[in-house]
């Protein structure tokens, strides 16, 4: 969920976000002044705050760790309550038993230190079946989710590059419990009358792997892909200073970069080498699928005819035993150049083989295999030199 403070005109009075007063100590105004703190624990929760740069940001930038609430309530998500005034939003915050506020009543912060969250895949479960995106579908979702049980979270799952909603979201409940009741529950869960396809998100991840039939570390790392939070990550940052990585630090270790498609990515000593898989481009296009080589393929004799038209040798991922595999380029195909390899490299193993273009999430995975790929040569290319740069 971003945080990105938006353009509001905050109105120093008591009124409702639609133009209707509400008298002090109503029911409505009670239910109103709620649900404007829950918003604003949620940006400080141990589930959000380290994840979220922008707060993260706001969050160390004094040693009291003090944030302005006229910023946070300036947040997409407060725009409902931001007309009710800066006073009605600190008389929210000072019902928090997680927040507290500055004697002036400006600032607010945690009253207890930041903790990495335990058993967030766990706590988590995946649910399809929500149609259509709308302006006010993320409060209907929580609303919804919360009938089951306090949820820390509903991520709305979009497509990469455009944004699409897909009609699926990762929901993390507060404990495992709530997990359960929810997945066991009779009558099972539905959407506008539909009943929603819903699961674990472990149980989410194995179903994926499955449908892509990928097995042993190509398998472990989509699941890692999958589970790992993607983006910012404090603890990670945090992590990366103590071992002495973290920049401008004196005596830290030269930093590995890879050219990667276009892009300079910073290569990571982690499992022998990676990267961070947000910080892989994806390039859409730049992948091509064979089927049918009966569960064999030489790499050389599928190089050799692609040399001919292509200045840097594809990189090609197969398992022994698949019937099929995928080649990488570096850079998006014209309709020539996919022509060129489905005419030069009809057969592989001696077999007759279809080219087609991949899906879009099997493709970017395959750009994120293949830059750790990279990412381990470059670093054992690095341990291998003696007193050369590392860049």
């Amino acid at each position: 969920m971003s945080t990105e403070p938006v353009a509001a005109a905050v109105e120093e009075k008591q009124a409702g976000g639609d133009g209707t007063a509400m008298s002090e100590g109503s029911e409505d105004e009670n239910l109103k002044l709620q649900n404007a703190r829950k918003q604003i624990e949620f940006y400080f929760a141990d589930s959000n705050l380290p994840f979220d740069k922008f707060m993260w940001t706001m969050h160390t930038a004094n040693e009291e760790h003090w944030v302005p609430i006229k910023t946070v309530s300036s947040f997409k998500r407060m725009r409902e309550f931001v007309t009710m005034g800066h006073d009605w939003i600190v008389k929210a915050l000072r019902t928090s038993e997680e927040l507290e506020v500055d004697e002036a009543g400006e600032n607010a912060r945690r009253r207890t230190e930041v903790q990495p969250p335990k058993g967030q895949f766990e706590r988590s479960i995946y649910a399809k079946g929500f149609g259509e995106e709308t302006p006010d579908l993320q409060k209907k979702l929580e609303a919804y989710f919360n009938q089951y049980g306090q949820t820390n979270a509903v991520r709305m799952r979009r497509v990469d590059g455009n944004k699409q909603f897909k009609g699926s979201v990762f929901v993390e409940f507060d404990d495992i419990k709530t997990v359960e009741a929810f997945l066991n529950a009779d009558p099972k869960p539905s959407w506008d009358s539909a009943e929603l396809l819903i699961m674990s998100k472990g149980a989410y991840c194995d179903m994926k792997i499955k449908e892509k039939g990928l097995t042993g570390k190509t398998a472990e790392m989509r699941k890692d892909s999958i589970a790992s939070r993607k983006g910012f990550n404090a603890f990670k940052e945090m992590e990366d200073e103590k071992k002495g990585k973290g920049k401008g630090q004196k005596g830290a270790k030269p930093e590995i970069w890879l050219e990667f498609m276009g892009s300079k990515i910073r290569v990571q000593e982690e499992d022998g080498g990676s990267v961070k898989t947000e910080e892989v481009p994806y390039i859409k296009g730049a992948t091509l699928k064979f089927t049918g080589c009966g569960g064999d393929a030489n790499f050389t004799e599928m190089k050799d005819p692609l040399r001919e038209r292509f200045a840097r040798v594809p990189y090609i991922q197969f398992s022994k035993g698949d019937d099929f595999g995928l080649v990488g380029f570096d850079k998006e195909l014209t309709e020539d150049e996919i022509e060129f390899v489905k005419t030069n490299l009809k057969t592989v193993n001696s077999n007759e083989v279809q080219w087609s273009i991949p899906e879009g999430e099997d493709e970017k995975q395959f750009q994120i295999d293949r830059a750790n790929f990279a990412a381990r040569s470059a670093l054992a290319r690095s341990q291998d030199r003696t007193g050369g740069s590392s860049r």
